[in-house]
């Protein structure tokens, strides 16, 4: 995106990708049979729409930081309602601080340190276009991309989720990766 562009409503759309990752990354893998990441998203989406009057924010990363804390919210509120277990203050803390965390990890993955606001906007254009590119692959690469990069599991965790060998894994990684490469590079 311009820099130059001013942040409006219409440009929330383009997150979507991103938020799913982020969600899909973080929403526990037994519950994945009961929720789907795109409805916790589409909720997501629908709040920030209704709230984007109110957001002050001026950059993309303020954008995207906004953004994380409405989905955090969310899966916070849809795991706990599918529990139907008291609030605890602490968890709420704990899965604000994982979604962040998945958003941290998601941007090491993508570049070095960057400061300036020019630098952050196209690390987050970066972002987008990764979480675009990540939902695009086959069902078990992006499983297993997503497991091993964004939630830090071993080869043998992903087997174990996948029902594959650590070998297997690892050809689900490298294939992913290279199909990644073609999209990634035209979008910069």
């Amino acid at each position: 995106m311009d820099p130059s562009v001013p942040l409006s409503e219409p440009h929330l759309e383009r997150y979507r990708s991103y938020l799913r990752l982020l969600a899909e990354a973080r929403l526990d893998r037994r519950l994945q049979s009961k929720l789907d990441a795109s409805d916790i998203v589409q909720q997501t989406m629908l709040q920030a729409h209704q709230a984007w009057p109110q957001f002050r924010g001026a950059s993309e990363a303020e954008v995207a930081a906004w953004l994380r804390q409405i989905l955090a919210r969310n899966l916070l509120h849809t795991v706990r309602d599918l529990h139907r277990a008291r609030r605890d203050v602490l968890r709420e803390r704990s899965l604000e601080a994982a979604v962040d965390e998945s958003a941290a990890r998601l941007e090491v993955w993508l570049a070095a340190e960057q400061a300036t606001p020019s630098q952050q906007a196209v690390r987050t254009e970066q972002a987008l276009h990764t979480a675009e590119a990540v939902q695009s692959l086959p069902e078990a690469q992006r499983q297993a991309i997503v497991l091993y990069y964004w939630q830090g599991c071993s080869l043998a965790e992903i087997g174990e989720v996948l029902g594959r060998s650590p070998s297997a894994v690892a050809g689900l990684l490298h294939r992913g990766l290279k199909q990644l490469r073609r999209p990634l590079a035209e979008a910069e």
